[in-house]
Order: structure tokens, then C-alpha cells, then sequence
């Protein structure tokens, strides 16, 4: 051996520590994403019997396989962005730190909204895409843009953006079979193939049930999952608090024109939410994720 040569052992103590922390995760996002699916398939089951529950297995399929291939085009169309100019500070940031992370760089788009807020979307590192509304590059400063920025190439480099569209495409699934299940139950309808099928009334139950555990269970993903990319993020630029400084701004003007079931996409909650309903945001609570990044020693 070298006598240059020294071995770190606190080195491969964080190296062991973070891949930990990832798997432990990975773990978590898929018996969640599991339990989505096993939910569809229940809800099927319950409200059509056999026949039931193989059309929600098969649907829950071909909601995955949509949403692997097509998510990223469609919520792009959805707030009509459009290719930023290679000359754009943003592109520059977004280069610089996707060199950091050995990533490639991602395409990145506009929305033409004076909000502050961003999201990235893609089924992988090497088809992803992020899009900053026009106010956000207005309204923050380098650090702060750094900050955005290297949270949602976290998002991209962790595989949230393919997991939170699975998410959200199967939870709105559960949402809309519990639905037409809900009115089926008011008129006697359903049951299927089954002669011992559920009372109506436990049918009726589930159905305003079914949409708030499926709701729960996607808000488990999507807040699991910004936590970790607020960490990443901070660990990327090595200045956590231009993320939080940042989140504090977005907290004051976030608020879009946004579906519901495509909120969970941005770095802060766009939809405008207050009292009881705050407690079922797809985000974390600001206090804590600004608590968390100023914790973390640069």
C-alpha cells in the first residue's frame, strides 16, 4: 500500500447510512405503491366479485403502463410549457448540477404563470424534464434557484416523478370506482358474479372510505418523498439554506390553476388550502421541511 494512501472510515459509515436510507425508501414507496394496487383490486372484488376484481388488476396495469410512457408529455401539455432557451440562467444552474450528480441533463420547460413553483416529471433519468414557472427565476436569487433546482433533479435522479404519477394514477382510480360504486349501492346495483355480496350499506361505507385511504396513502409517498429530495438537494449544493429561503418565498405566491391529482408534482403544494383540509396536503408541512434543511450542517 501507498504511503499516501489513507482509508476514511467515517467515509464508508455515511456511504452505508445513506444506502440504507435509500432502501429503506425504496422499501417503504413500493409496499405503499403495493398497497394501492391491492386496494383497486379489493374495491374490485368487493363491488363486482370475481369479474371485479380482475378488471381492476388488469386496469391497474394499464394505468402503469400509461403513466410509464406518457405521463411526462401529458402534464407538460396540461400547463402549456414550452422549451426554455439554452441562454437562460436556469439552464446554466441545471448543467452545473447535474455534473455534480453525473445525470444527464434534463429538458427544461416554462409554464407561463407568475407563481412560484416547478416540478419535474419523467419516467428516468434519461427522459426527464423539469418545468419552473416564469416567476420563480424572477423572483429568487442564485442560491435560491440552486436550491429548486437541485430538489427536483433529486426527484429525477430517485425515480419519484415515475412513482408519484403511478401514485396518483391508481389513486384516482380507487377514486373513481368508489364512485360509481357509491351510487351502484344507493340502488341496489353490483355484487357481480357473487350471491353472498356485501349489505349495501357496508358497501356504501366503503365507498366514502375507500377515496380518504387511498388519498392517505398517496400523501405517505409524495411527503416521504420530498423530504428526501430536500436532502438531496441540500446535500447537492451544499447550502440548505438557499432551498429553505426559497421555500419560504414559493410558500407566499405558489398557488396555480392545478388538477388535484397533479399536485403532488410540484416542489410546493399549488392548490390554495387552509384549516382542516392542510392536513391531507400531498406536501409536508413548510415548518418542518424548512426545520429539517436548516438542521443539516453544510
Amino acid at each position: 500500500m501507498s504511503k499516501g494512501f489513507e482509508v476514511n472510515p467515517n467515509a464508508f459509515i455515511n456511504v452505508s447510512i445513506k444506502r440504507g436510507e435509500n432502501m429503506g425508501n425504496r422499501l417503504k414507496t413500493t409496499v405503499l405503491l403495493a398497497s394501492l394496487t391491492a386496494f383497486l383490486v379489493f374495491l374490485g372484488g368487493l363491488f363486482g366479485g370475481e369479474t371485479g376484481m380482475i378488471f381492476c388488476f388488469i386496469l391497474s396495469l394499464v394505468l402503469n403502463f400509461f403513466s410509464y410512457w406518457y405521463s411526462d408529455k401529458i402534464v407538460l401539455k396540461l400547463y402549456k410549457a414550452t422549451p426554455l432557451t439554452q441562454s437562460s440562467k436556469i439552464y446554466e444552474i441545471v448543467q452545473r448540477l447535474c455534473s455534480k450528480r453525473s445525470l444527464p441533463t434534463p429538458k427544461i420547460y416554462s409554464i407561463p404563470s407568475s407563481a412560484l413553483n416547478a416540478f419535474a416529471t419523467g419516467r428516468n433519468p434519461n427522459n426527464a424534464a423539469i418545468a419552473v414557472t416564469e416567476g420563480l427565476e424572477k423572483a429568487l436569487d442564485d442560491e435560491e434557484l440552486e436550491g429548486v433546482l437541485a430538489h427536483e433533479l433529486s426527484h429525477i435522479q430517485n425515480r419519484d416523478t415515475l412513482v408519484s404519477t403511478i401514485a396518483a394514477s391508481l389513486a384516482g382510480a380507487i377514486m373513481m370506482i368508489a364512485n360509481m360504486a357509491k351510487w351502484a349501492a344507493i340502488f341496489g346495483v353490483g355484487g357481480g358474479d357473487r350471491d353472498d355480496r356485501p349489505h349495501p350499506a357496508v358497501l356504501l361505507l366503503t365507498a366514502f372510505i375507500a377515496p380518504l385511504a387511498a388519498l392517505l396513502i398517496q400523501m405517505a409517498i409524495s411527503r416521504s418523498r420530498e423530504y428526501l429530495a430536500d436532502k438531496t438537494g441540500a446535500e447537492t449544493t451544499h447550502n440548505p439554506h438557499g432551498l429553505a429561503r426559497a421555500l419560504k418565498k414559493l410558500s407566499t405566491q405558489s398557488a396555480l390553476p392545478a388538477p388535484a391529482h397533479t399536485a403532488h408534482l410540484f416542489i410546493m403544494n399549488p392548490l390554495t388550502k387552509s384549516g382542516v383540509a392542510s392536513l391531507f396536503s400531498t406536501h409536508p408541512p413548510l415548518e418542518e421541511r424548512i426545520r429539517r434543511l436548516e438542521s443539516i450542517r453544510p
